[in-house]
């Protein structure tokens, strides 16, 4: 669908996502979760996502409030404000749900959800990944991504200084 009004609809509280998972859950729909800051959508963020959207029918994101990026990146950050980065991963094609979350770790929204793949970017086990304990006790996946090399929001935003 080209149509951009339809952008900002794939952005949802929690109570919106949970009835648009009902949906796709009535579908028997597989559904896959990621999380992040996507402070400065990239590359990486480009290979980590399309892998994610693989594993399932449905992809929801979830976003760390501008707080939530503060507290885990420092005062510098976010570079973009929460509804710049949902609107930016909402465009995207293989991104079904956008739904930010103020915690520092999405593990509340991950028990809400509870999707059927969590998916997970860089160099953790499954035991670090926040989630991934309810994730397979309710018979879901965890997938870890490997991380793309050279590409990173803290390296743009340090080549950007110089």
């Amino acid at each position: 669908m080209k149509n951009k009004a339809f952008i900002p609809s794939k952005i949802m509280t929690l109570a919106q996502l949970g009835h648009t998972m009902a949906g796709w859950r009535l579908l028997d729909k597989k559904i896959a979760f990621t999380n992040g800051c996507f402070d400065i959508l990239h590359e990486g963020h480009i290979a980590s996502l399309s892998q994610a959207a693989s594993e399932a029918d449905y992809l929801i994101v979830g976003l760390n409030s501008d707080a939530s990026t503060k507290r885990l990146k420092g005062e510098s950050r976010p570079v973009n404000k929460e509804q710049s980065r949902a609107l930016l991963l909402a465009s995207l094609v293989l991104v079904d749900a956008v739904v930010i979350f103020e915690e520092d770790t999405p593990l509340s929204l991950i028990t809400t959800i509870l999707p059927d793949v969590l998916v997970k970017g860089g160099d953790y086990t499954v035991e670090q990944i926040a989630g991934s304990k309810e994730v397979l006790a309710n018979g879901g996946r965890v997938v870890i991504n490997p991380i793309v090399p050279g590409f990173s929001t803290t390296g743009i935003i340090e080549a950007l200084k110089k």
